[in-house]
């Protein structure tokens, strides 16, 4: 099992960038995919990206592409997801999440952290 604590979140202007990290407890997180997802008022709750345990595969929402990054460092058992060019309409909840295989689907993922508001002024 692993715990999931999100950090980075806040306020920033369109065009903004934000680094968003989450923290896993356990030692077993090298052996985890880590996704984020992201959740907007009213909205369902939509894949942003994914990294495998190694980190040699990565695969990101077509919204996201080329402006998100997503990474892992797994001695210091975090995963990031760096956001530039930040539109308003990125503005949500950001949640990490963890799971054995990689995938872009919210319910192929077995632990999730908190979230973390992430708001995009134009």
């Amino acid at each position: 099992q692993v715990q999931l604590v999100e950090s980075g979140g806040g306020l920033v202007q369109a065009g903004g960038s934000l680094r968003l990290s989450c923290a896993a407890s356990g030692r077993t997180f090298s052996r985890y995919a880590m996704a984020w997802f992201r959740q907007a008022p009213g909205k369902e709750r939509e894949f942003v990206a994914a990294i495998s345990w190694s980190g040699g595969s990565s695969d990101y929402a077509d919204s996201v592409k080329g402006r998100f990054t997503i990474s892992r460092d797994n001695a210091k058992n975090t995963v990031y997801l760096q956001m530039n060019s930040l539109k308003p309409e990125d503005t949500a909840v950001y949640y990490c999440a963890a799971n054995y295989g990689l995938g872009s689907t919210y319910s192929e993922y077995a632990y999730w952290g908190q979230g973390t508001q992430v708001t995009v002024s134009s």
